[in-house]
């Protein structure tokens, strides 16, 4: 006969448990409508600011440093998008800082291990720029051909401009230096409340877009030159499409989190019902057995 006192007793945990799970469940609800807005209105400005970059470049045709100061390395622009033979590829990984999510960091952590594989077939060596606790953890834990760069927790948790600008500089610096020759984002598409898709975004170096043969060519004029202000776009379009993809990012987790939370609090739910059924029949039993000794021990004594 199952013990009262055990079923009870994991009733009370159960209920705790959906307790936490609902409390989750009602927070990443609460942020995630914020990070949705957030990222749906950052966009239209991000798909712009590609198009009329690639064009930009496609106009100038020719970079130079002449007469500008190069204090970083996402000053030096030519550089940046100068394309050669990718040796290493650099990855910015962006995950979580916790769990609780779903399978959302185990799919990026998934993509990136078969970047990683791909890369190596091929005799590129792969080294990764972790944003994020999960994706810190992972890489450090998994032995594999490719270096681990220090990692960026606290912007996982609020994505900024400054968090992005901070990110763009660590990897320009390392482009220019050689260390890297091209460096792509695996991070997520969020498409709604309920679905995301793990994406790779190709950042350095950048695609130039030509027009099409039906399109006529933009006529452009740049102050004070064309170097000038593409030595200003340059990072801007960079930290940009970081910061882009740390808001599609935060939005994916905070959606797959609540539904995580969601269908944890209905099974916590179910179980409870279970418990409580079979808390009834084992009380129930429990009466019988205690009637019948009552009954059988009077017969004995009037017997």
């Amino acid at each position: 006969m199952p013990n009262l006192k055990d079923i009870k007793s994991r009733i009370g945990s159960v209920q705790n448990t959906k307790k936490i799970t609902k409390a989750m469940k009602m927070v990443a609800a609460a942020k995630v409508k914020k990070a949705e807005s957030t990222v749906k209105a950052a966009r239209p400005f991000s798909d712009e600011l590609l198009h009329l970059f690639r064009k930009m470049l496609a106009t100038v045709g020719e970079y130079s440093l002449d007469g500008l100061k190069v204090e970083r390395g996402l000053d030096n622009y030519p550089e940046l998008l100068r394309r050669r033979d990718v040796k290493t590829e650099g990855l910015l990984v962006i995950t979580s800082n916790k769990g609780l999510a779903g399978a959302y960091n185990a799919n990026i952590i998934k993509a990136a291990l078969k970047r990683i594989k791909d890369n190596a077939l091929q005799g590129i060596k792969t080294v990764i720029y972790p944003v994020g606790q999960k994706a810190i953890s992972a890489f450090k834990h998994k032995a594999g051909n490719y270096i681990l760069k220090d990692g960026y927790i606290a912007i996982a948790n609020d994505p900024t401009a400054t968090g992005a600008n901070l990110i763009s500089e660590d990897i320009a610096n390392d482009f220019v230096s050689g260390e890297i020759d091209r460096i792509d984002i695996i991070t997520t598409h969020f498409n709604n409340m309920m679905s995301y898709n793990v994406v790779s975004w190709e950042v350095l170096p950048v695609k130039v877009e030509k027009a099409e043969e039906h399109e006529i060519e933009p006529v452009m004029e740049f102050e004070p030159s064309a170097n000038g202000v593409l030595q200003q776009i340059v990072p801007m379009y960079i930290t940009n499409s970081i910061y882009q993809a740390l808001l599609e990012a935060n939005a994916s987790e905070l959606a797959s989190r609540m539904t995580a939370m969601s269908a944890a609090s209905n099974n916590a739910e179910e179980m409870i019902t279970t418990l409580t059924i079979d808390y009834n029949k084992a009380r129930q039993a429990a009466i019988t057995q205690e009637l019948v000794e009552i009954v059988s021990g009077a017969q004995g004594v009037n017997g």
